[in-house]
């Protein structure tokens, strides 16, 4: 191993990264014994009513007594769970929710911590912004694509029928928990769907984590504590970075879309329940870097090079049998979209993106087309 990386691993310890948003900036703790900063998260906000924990059935069985010991006699209801699969992400989903927290006699003055996924701090977080218009929120994210990224920037919302976080609004936490200890009992399907979003934070901003990637993904597969704590680290500065120099999504923080203009089409084709959210992203930035070869943006070595990392993080689910028009027209309704016209995040080289890229539809179904034969030819390389 290169001795940069080396160094470039041992470095890394818990960090603390400031993120600054409209309502005012906030905190994120990330790394080994994060969670022990989750009680003093609580007690820094003034004149709270209340404490109202948020999670699923699932995560709660598996890390409730961890959320509920690091609260450290801070009293709190008991917790409200709902369904965290993606196609329960919806509206009803939310006014249930705050149903429940107005029954449970939830004012103005409570603090929500919301302990789950991507999908439950989606939920918690538009209900965050919602109930009362507007009550305090901690996330403390239990899986790793919420620790490298949904947690972080304020983005909350639910789906729709006809497309994906189609209905939500910014609204900063006041503290993101971020502790790979809570990441053990992630199903090995779940930590690679995390994993896909770290490879983005490489192929946009990081050529030095994409190098890392590239010679450590056997210990960041095993959950490596050091090597996880690397990645961790490394995208949590980066989302921070992004978000709090654009929080609005109105120039830079576009470039977080990487593999997400082509990966919600995807994963709304399936309903939400054929993809998990960063296997479709997965398949995303392959066609995106297809896109950019296509359009002389990227060299062809670098192309390769991007296939083979999402590649190599686990076997995507086939895409085959895809109509390419029907995800067409999902992308031209997305909300990343401007009056219909898609718009795409594309390397420039791997650590650089563009964003707002338009391509010749013509372009788009042909990378559709030629995505999966990259995939099995990067899979058979050594």
């Amino acid at each position: 191993m290169p001795v940069w990386l080396l160094d470039y691993n041992q470095r890394v310890q818990m960090k603390h990264f400031r993120v600054r948003s409209s309502p005012g900036a906030y905190e994120v703790v990330c790394g080994p014994g994060a969670l022990d900063h989750l009680s003093a998260a609580v007690r820094a906000q003034r004149d709270v009513s209340a404490v109202f924990l948020l999670s699923s059935p699932r995560v709660w069985k598996d890390c409730g007594a961890q959320v509920r010991n690091a609260l450290r006699g801070i009293s709190s209801a008991p917790p409200i769970l709902f369904d965290d699969s993606e196609h329960a992400k919806s509206l009803a989903t939310v006014e249930a929710v705050c149903r429940k927290l107005h029954r449970a006699g939830a004012d103005r003055r409570c603090v929500l911590v919301a302990a789950g996924g991507g999908v439950v701090g989606d939920v918690a977080g538009f209900v965050a912004a919602s109930y009362l218009r507007g009550v305090r929120l901690i996330h403390v994210p239990t899986t790793l694509l919420a620790q490298v990224d949904s947690a972080i920037g304020g983005k909350t919302g639910v789906n729709l029928r006809e497309g994906k976080n189609l209905v939500g609004a910014f609204y900063a936490p006041v503290a993101v928990i971020a502790d790979p200890g809570l990441l053990r009992s992630l199903s090995d399907a779940q930590f690679r769907s995390g994993l896909y979003e770290v490879v983005k934070y490489g192929v946009i901003a990081d050529a030095r984590l994409f190098a890392f990637l590239e010679s450590n993904l056997a210990k960041v597969l095993a959950r490596d504590a050091a090597a996880l704590a690397t990645i961790t680290a490394r995208c949590v500065k980066i989302k921070a970075r992004v978000v709090s120099k654009d929080e609005r999504e109105s120039g830079l923080r576009q470039i977080l879309n990487f593999g997400h203009t082509f990966g919600h089409a995807l994963e709304t084709s399936g309903n939400y329940r054929r993809y998990l959210h960063g296997e479709a992203v997965g398949w995303g930035m392959i066609v995106a870097a297809l896109l950019a070869f296509a359009t002389n943006r990227v060299s062809e070595k670098q192309t390769e090079r991007i296939v083979r990392l999402v590649t190599s993080v686990g076997s995507l689910p086939a895409i085959r049998g895809v109509r390419a028009k029907r995800l067409l027209a999902l992308m031209r309704g997305d909300k990343k979209s401007h009056a219909g016209r898609i718009r795409w995040v594309l390397p420039r080289a791997i650590g650089r993106v563009e964003w707002g890229v338009e391509v010749p539809e013509r372009l788009v179904t042909e990378a559709v087309a030629e995505a999966p034969e990259a995939a099995e030819i990067a899979r058979a390389e050594p």
